[in-house]
């Protein structure tokens, strides 16, 4: 009795002393980060999209895909007061199409990203915390999934996959296909780093302390490798997104939905005339893919462990 009752004892004694560890790393990483100038500016970025992303419906002066400028006699206008960003050759008013372009992006970019990084802790914890021959048969799997292209299968999905592609259910496809074939690096990040922290001694004290296999990954082992896996994930939304926007400007996105790709592939014939319709989706990418790498840039320099001050 006396000796459960000690092994009790120290198991929350460790969870207590773990639980401060983590806070205080996380309070010195926000520190640092909060100095980065470049990770700030990201940051600052991101969230001015999600904002406009969020509110696009209300803030867009015309619906998503409404030709609506060209019945009124407005197709192929230059940027005015009326319409911002200018009109395109078919009568999309493009200021409308960006903010209503930027829910769509970001829903792909951070919708397959959470897939991937999910599925890739899954794999990645179960690959290093095993041994044997469970370990070594997903550990080639990530292998296998790390040298199948992306781009060539999405674009054959999106014919093979019309019917869905024409219903308005094109976005969410590209998105389950990036999140469920790009999680290799993920678990390629974790597993490497459970290689590193399972033989450390408060997890062989844990195991010696009765603790179950799934216990130890989901209690201890995952909580301190979120650290790259969350640097890891700022970059591969920004990867996603400019992945949705080239697959969109191929003409194998959604033409039902707006996206940045959809409007610069709409306007790139006629770029030499009226170089707004393509112009200013194309800063929205830009500045997209600019402000997630910064943030993953800043996030790294905070959590580095051996930068820490």
């Amino acid at each position: 009795m006396e000796n459960k009752d000690s092994k009790t004892i120290l198991n929350v004694d460790q969870e207590r002393i773990e639980k401060r560890r983590e806070a205080s790393q996380w309070a010195v990483a926000w520190r640092r980060f909060r100095r980065n100038k470049a990770g700030l500016a990201g940051l600052f970025i991101v969230l001015f999209f999600a904002f406009i992303a969020l509110t696009s419906p209300w803030l867009a002066p015309y619906p998503a895909r409404s030709f609506q400028a060209l019945y009124e006699g407005e197709a192929g206008q230059s940027p005015s007061l009326k319409h911002p960003f200018g009109t395109s050759k078919t009568g999309l008013d493009v200021y409308s199409e960006v903010l209503h372009g930027s829910l769509g992006d970001l829903y792909v970019g951070v919708g397959a990203t959470a897939i991937a990084v999910l599925i890739g802790i899954t794999v990645g914890s179960i690959a290093g915390y095993s041994r044997g021959g469970l370990g070594d048969v997903l550990l080639m799997l990530s292998q296998i999934f790390y040298t199948i292209p992306l781009l060539p299968l999405i674009l054959l999905a999106a014919r093979v996959f019309l019917i869905l592609v024409a219903q308005g259910f094109g976005l969410t496809l590209i998105m389950l296909l990036l999140g469920v074939f790009g999680w290799s690096t993920i678990a390629f990040i974790v597993r490497g780093e459970i290689l590193k922290v399972r033989e450390l001694e408060y997890i062989q004290a844990s195991r010696a302390l009765g603790a179950s296999k799934s216990r130890i990954i989901l209690r201890h082992v995952i909580p301190n490798i979120l650290t790259p896996v969350i640097v890891t994930a700022t970059l591969l939304i920004a990867g996603n997104i400019l992945t949705e926007v080239v697959i969109s400007f191929l003409g194998f996105g959604d033409v039902n939905t707006s996206t940045w790709g959809l409007t610069i592939q709409e306007g790139y014939a006629y770029i030499r005339t009226e170089w707004w319709t393509t112009v200013f989706p194309g800063l929205a990418t830009l500045f997209a893919v600019l402000g997630f790498n910064l943030v993953g840039d800043g996030l790294s320099d905070a959590m580095n462990p051996r930068l820490r001050d």
